[in-house]
């Protein structure tokens, strides 16, 4: 509540005044419908524009060559007696054939996703919509542990479920007779009055996601076990602790013992690169050397930063978004050590430190003796639902191949699959042979092979992670690396492999070309292995294209409900209730497989039904997962099918509402 006359005299109530200006400009039937459009978008501002967001200025555009269209194209938005969903698909489709059909090459997207058709829903009728930016709301949700939570690409369902999230925030507003008294205080006649209280709503999430936050310090469930004794001798470890990672350490005591990577470069010098990268890399060569064990993050990559710290995200007076406080043991040794040598501020050759920290990390790597745990095929097999002959075929497809794409429909597991059979073939789970990235549309040859990077008020020739695995590939010739790629048909795949798209053929292994920007001969080793991953149930991805899947073999995945692995995992469930509902699963995996608009690659996965790590199973559970899971895909599957998708939910609900005693005695 404090926070709003703050928020007003920043200007903040652009957002009120712009719903004012639509309403009094807008007009559906105005002779000249692209002028009247711009006029009543004018008050916008950043929700339809900003940075690299052109929305408005592109529906101007399409307004100007095709006004009878976008005229037709809001009718149909604005009409409440249609599906909403059906609307939205109306638009993103009418949006992507116009740029399409007209070669609109300065465009390089339509910039109409879910955020900007929430904003026309808003404008139109703001006692109803509310404004849908997907990171806020994940913020938000998160922050509040709400129920809901947005996931990537998930389009229309986001928007849909997001109102139900704005919903539950509203009524708790409402009942606030404070906050209420102070908004209407601040609202200016040229402010829309708000009577529902969406805006102010969206404007509590919004503060919400961007500046509120709990003095809490994580991973609070997470300590490495080093003690005071060993840190001290860490710290006296100069293949550890090296000359720029002490630089650290003392600017970090100090500062005060906390601090972003912002205020630290700002006040001792050196890039926020070089603070952010050399605690990340020292972490990771403590873990290494210490054996300690390491948090993970959703993706299931290592997260290294919490060796050394635990942190929380910066307020908003803080400086940089994210802040670090040393570990308490740690804290204690530093006290205990003479750092009177290390330099408290930048030194001219602490450019090349930062350059050194991956190399160091990989020096340490290579000369100590590592002692992973073991991973045998038995231990894939157990965690993986895959059948043993699948398994040997998979493995030596990619042996043969090289290059294998995982497919198929989601929650089949194709992430946990890709890593753990890169460690069932090294033998062991060694983190340091297994890299993984995530594609996406704007994801290009300079992230994975090499480019030019921001250094300073200058650009700097930086190799990429695929580069760079590549070399440490090579560096170890007698030993199998694993490269995998997420979503990999959301990339560009013939513009982020450019010339190396040859390279990764098998017959061409070891094979040199030079590279585009420093024109030095470069080879992708035999010993590494491309492992893929593509979700065969999203129409709006592109399709591999035929030089690429010459590359790759295609390995389709399918839902595991019948392995052993399975098995023995509903058995340690115990409860019949689970066990009837994956037979309904099994059951409407066949119809999903009859029906001619889905087939196979629309199945349910079983990794919906897989409990995640320290997870403990309930009925609560299952019924999330039937609910936040199942039945939006379900409905989104048959759309145009209300009977059929109301028919399975009724048949999946069923199997809770005739619980009798299923637990197993």
């Amino acid at each position: 509540m404090r926070c709003l006359p703050k928020r007003f005299t920043g200007n903040e109530d652009f957002k009120w005044k712009a719903i004012a200006y639509f309403r009094k400009h807008w007009d559906i039937e105005a002779s000249d419908f692209a002028a009247m459009l711009d006029l009543a978008l004018d008050k916008t501002s950043l929700l339809l524009a900003g940075g690299h967001y052109f929305a408005r200025k592109m529906i101007v555009s399409f307004a100007k060559k095709d006004p009878e269209g976008v005229r037709e194209l809001f009718r149909t938005l604005y009409d409440e007696t249609r599906d909403l969903t059906q609307r939205i698909d109306f638009f993103t489709a009418y949006a992507e054939k116009r740029k399409q059909n007209h070669n609109d090459s300065d465009w390089k997207n339509t910039f109409h996703d879910m955020r900007a058709i929430s904003v026309y829903l808003w404008l139109k009728y703001p006692d109803k919509y509310y404004i849908f930016k997907y990171q806020d709301v994940k913020t938000a949700a998160e922050k509040l542990e709400s129920s809901f939570m947005p996931k990537k690409f998930a389009g229309v369902y986001n928007l849909i479920e997001a109102i139900e999230f704005y919903n539950e925030v509203h009524d708790s507003i409402i009942k606030n007779q404070e906050m209420i008294d102070v908004f209407h205080s601040l609202l200016t006649d040229d402010c829309y009055p708000d009577p529902e209280y969406r805006t102010l709503t969206f404007d509590v999430v919004f503060y919400i996601s961007n500046y509120f936050q709990k003095d809490e310090w994580y991973p609070s469930d997470y300590n490495p076990g080093i003690s005071v004794d060993e840190w001290v001798e860490l710290l006296q470890n100069k293949e550890i602790f090296t000359e720029g990672s002490l630089a650290i350490m003392k600017r970090m005591k100090d500062i005060g013992g906390q601090a972003t990577c912002t205020e630290l470069s700002e006040k001792y010098g050196g890039t926020i690169n070089f603070y952010n990268r050399g605690s990340s890399c020292l972490a990771e060569r403590i873990a290494t050397y210490k054996k300690c064990p390491v948090p993970q993050r959703d993706s299931g990559e290592l997260c290294y930063w919490p060796v050394l710290y635990v942190g929380k995200d910066a307020s908003k007076e803080s400086k940089g978004s994210f802040i670090w406080k040393l570990r308490e043991e740690l804290g204690e040794a530093l006290n205990k050590i003479d750092l009177s040598d290390v330099p408290l501020y930048v030194r001219e050759s602490e450019a090349t430190v930062e350059e050194s920290f991956k190399v160091e990390t990989e020096q340490v790597k290579t000369t100590l003796v590592m002692e992973y745990e073991c991973y045998t095929k038995e231990d894939f097999l157990s965690e993986v639902f895959m059948k043993e002959d699948e398994y040997g075929k998979l493995v030596s497809l990619l042996r043969r191949k090289k290059n294998v794409i995982l497919q198929g429909p989601p929650g089949v597991g194709k992430t946990f699959t890709a890593r753990r059979l890169a460690y069932s073939m090294v033998g062991k789970k060694d983190y340091s042979r297994v890299e993984m990235v995530q594609f996406h549309p704007n994801y290009a040859y300079e992230d994975f092979i090499m480019g030019y990077k921001p250094d300073g008020a200058d650009f700097k020739l930086r190799e990429g992670i695929f580069y760079n695995f590549c070399e440490r590939a090579r560096k170890n010739s007698d030993q199998d690396f694993f490269f995998i790629i997420d979503e990999i048909n959301r990339g560009n795949l013939s513009k982020i492999f450019g010339e190396l798209l040859q390279l990764i053929e098998v017959d061409y292994r070891d094979e040199e070309t030079l590279l585009a920007y420093d024109h030095k001969p470069f080879s992708v080793p035999k010993n590494l292995y491309l492992i893929g991953m593509m979700n065969t149930a999203d129409r709006s991805l592109a399709l591999i294209d035929y030089a690429l899947r010459r590359r790759f073999s295609f390995y389709e995945m399918m839902p595991g409900f019948g392995s052993n692995g399975f098995i023995k995992y509903k058995n340690t469930i115990h409860d019949k209730m689970f066990d009837t509902f994956i037979e309904k699963i099994v059951e409407l995996n066949e119809e999903i497989h009859n029906d001619p608009a889905l087939g196979d690659e629309f199945k349910i996965g079983h990794s919906y039904f897989c409990l995640k790590k320290n997870e403990v199973y309930t009925v609560e559970w299952l019924q999330s997962v039937l609910e936040y899971d199942i039945l939006p895909t379900l409905k989104e599957y048959w759309f145009d099918d209300k009977d059929r998708h109301e028919r399975w939910e009724k048949k999946l609900w069923s199997v809770f509402n005739e619980r009798t005693d299923h637990i197993d005695s």
